[in-house]
C-alpha cells in the first residue's frame, strides 16, 4: 500500500477482537488485545487502544488526527498510523486480513502418578451453561444479597463465638473418623468453588476454556479455566467471578451453622459441626487473601485496575534498589510507585500475619 492509499484508507477492526480496559502494567497502563479466532493475546499503549476502539470503516487518517489531538494534545503522525495499521495487519486484526498462525505454546509437562492435569469434559462451556441455565433462579440479586448478609451475620457470630468453636476444631482433629467426614465436606466444597466460577462467568457473557482435575499428590482437585476473564466489560463482573468461588464456600457452611445454633448445649453433635464450621471458614476466607494465585489476589487486581501486581511489583523493588536517580525508576508515575510499595508491604504483612495466626490456631487446636 502506498503512503497516500494508507493515509485515505478506511479501516475496520475485525469483528470479535477482545479489547481490555486499562491495566496498570509497571510504568506502563496497557490493554490487552486478543485475536478471535486464534486466541493469540498481546498489548497495546493506551494511543493505540484509544484509536483502535474507532477503527470502524468509516475514518481515515485525516479523520482521526483532529480527535487523537484533542485527547493526547499533540497531531497523530503518519508513521504512528502506518505502524499501527502494519501491526494489525500482520496479527490478522483488520477486517479482511488472514488469520496468523496460532501462537506457539509451550508443550505441557506429562502427567506422572504424582502429578499432572487431566480435562475431564471435551466442552466445558457448554457444561457449564447448561449448569448456568439450570442455576440462573438462584442467581438473581433478590437470592444473592440476603444470602450475602447471612454470610456477614456467620461471621459475625464466628468472631463473637470463636472460643467455642475452635473448642470444636480441636474436638474433630482427635478423632480420624468425623475429621474424615469433614475432609470429604472441603473437598466438595472446593470442587464446587471452581464450578461456581465458571458457571459465574457464563452469567457475565464470559467463556469457559477447560474444566479437569489436577493432581499434586496427596491432593487432587478440580479446576475451572475462564480464559477471557480480563476482557469481560464491567469492573464489577470480574470481581464477581474472582470471588464467586469463596462466596459459596462459605454460602455452603450456612445450613451447619444454623443446625449448630439450634442445637442445645450438650449436644454430642455440636464438637464435629462446630469444628467443620471452623475448618469451612479458614478454607473460604483464605480464598480471600490477595496473594497469588488466590482469588482475592485477583479481587485486588481488578480494583486497583494492575495488572500482574506480584511480578511488576518485584520488577519495581528491584529498580528502586538500583537508584533513586534512575531512568527506570523515574519512568514510575507516582500512582504506580505508591500501588507498589504499599502491596510489597502489605505482602509481607500477610505472609506474616497468616504465618503467626496458624501457629496460633494450631496451638488452639492441639493444645
Amino acid at each position: 500500500m502506498t503512503a497516500a492509499a494508507a493515509r485515505a484508507h478506511r479501516p475496520a477492526l475485525r469483528s470479535g477482537v477482545l479489547l481490555s480496559g486499562p491495566l496498570l502494567r509497571g510504568p506502563r497502563t496497557v490493554h490487552l488485545v486478543r485475536h478471535p479466532v486464534t486466541g493469540a493475546a498481546f498489548e497495546v499503549g493506551v494511543k493505540e487502544h484509544f484509536l483502535m476502539t474507532r477503527l470502524d470503516g468509516t475514518r481515515n487518517l485525516d479523520d482521526l488526527a483532529p480527535v487523537y489531538a484533542d485527547r493526547f494534545g499533540r497531531r497523530l503522525g503518519e508513521d504512528h498510523w502506518y505502524r499501527l495499521l502494519g501491526l494489525l495487519g500482520a496479527r490478522g486484526l483488520l477486517a479482511g486480513a488472514p488469520d496468523p498462525a496460532p501462537p506457539a505454546t509451550a508443550p505441557k509437562p506429562p502427567n506422572s502418578v504424582w502429578r499432572g492435569t487431566r480435562p475431564l469434559v471435551a466442552d466445558a462451556d457448554a457444561t457449564t451453561a447448561r449448569l448456568h441455565r439450570a442455576l440462573r433462579p438462584l442467581l438473581r440479586p433478590a437470592v444473592q444479597y440476603p444470602l450475602l448478609v447471612a454470610v456477614l451475620a456467620f461471621l459475625a457470630l464466628f468472631a463473637v463465638r470463636a472460643p467455642e468453636l475452635i473448642d470444636g476444631a480441636a474436638w474433630l482433629v482427635r478423632r480420624p473418623v468425623a475429621l474424615l467426614g469433614a475432609a470429604l465436606f472441603l473437598w466438595l466444597s472446593i470442587t464446587l468453588h471452581e464450578l461456581a466460577h465458571g458457571v459465574a462467568a457464563q452469567h457475565y457473557g464470559g467463556h469457559v476454556a477447560e474444566i479437569g482435575l489436577r493432581w499434586r499428590l496427596p491432593a487432587a482437585l478440580l479446576y475451572c479455566t475462564v480464559d477471557d476473564y480480563l476482557f469481560l466489560p464491567g469492573r464489577r463482573a470480574k470481581l464477581v467471578i474472582a470471588g464467586a468461588g469463596a462466596h459459596l464456600n462459605m454460602v455452603l457452611l450456612l445450613p451447619f451453622a444454623v443446625w449448630w445454633l439450634l442445637l442445645p448445649a450438650g449436644a454430642p453433635e455440636r464438637p464435629a459441626l462446630a469444628g467443620l464450621l471452623v475448618l469451612g471458614t479458614v478454607q473460604g476466607l483464605s480464598n480471600l487473601v490477595p496473594l497469588p494465585p488466590l482469588d482475592g489476589y485477583r479481587m485486588l487486581g481488578q480494583v486497583l485496575g494492575t495488572a500482574r501486581l506480584a511480578a511488576e511489583t518485584r520488577t519495581y523493588l528491584a529498580v528502586r534498589r538500583g537508584g533513586r536517580g534512575s531512568p527506570a525508576l523515574a519512568a514510575y508515575p507516582a500512582l504506580a510507585r505508591r500501588i507498589h510499595t504499599a502491596y510489597a508491604i502489605g505482602a509481607v504483612a500477610l505472609v506474616l500475619l497468616a504465618a503467626a495466626g496458624t501457629v496460633a490456631f494450631v496451638l488452639a487446636v492441639l493444645g
